[in-house]
């Protein structure tokens, strides 16, 4: 998964002194469906596919397995950039019961590491 995080720090990366730009979001496409690995079965997020004759794969005898089409990093990549000048920026996830805690993400440690 090295690629979608050099991705995300590409795209925090400030240019020059200016951050608060605005980045219009590359043109990308998004592929509808799941991978299948050569056994048959979908490949999930992580790339966790088994082994034709690995001994996990007697918990989906007689049923399918269910694969969550919406990776994450997908979603994640159909948001725009959005540059901000402060050092933290929360995020409240949406609200309602299929929201998340509002987070902190703290942008100086972030710019640090890369």
């Amino acid at each position: 998964m090295a690629a979608p995080c050099a991705t995300f720090r590409r795209l925090l990366r400030p240019w020059g002194r200016s951050v608060a730009r605005r980045v219009d979001p590359p043109v990308s496409f998004r592929l509808y469906g799941v991978r299948i690995a050569d056994t048959g079965e979908p490949v999930t997020h992580t790339g966790q596919v088994y082994d034709e004759k690995d001994y996990r794969r007697v918990r989906f005898v007689g049923r399918q397995k269910e694969v969550n089409k919406n990776f994450a990093i997908d979603l994640i990549a159909q948001q725009p950039v959005s540059e901000v000048e402060s050092r933290i920026i929360s995020c409240d996830g949406g609200g309602g019961a299929l929201g998340h805690p509002k987070v902190y993400i703290n942008l100086v440690i972030l710019l640090f590491f890369m």
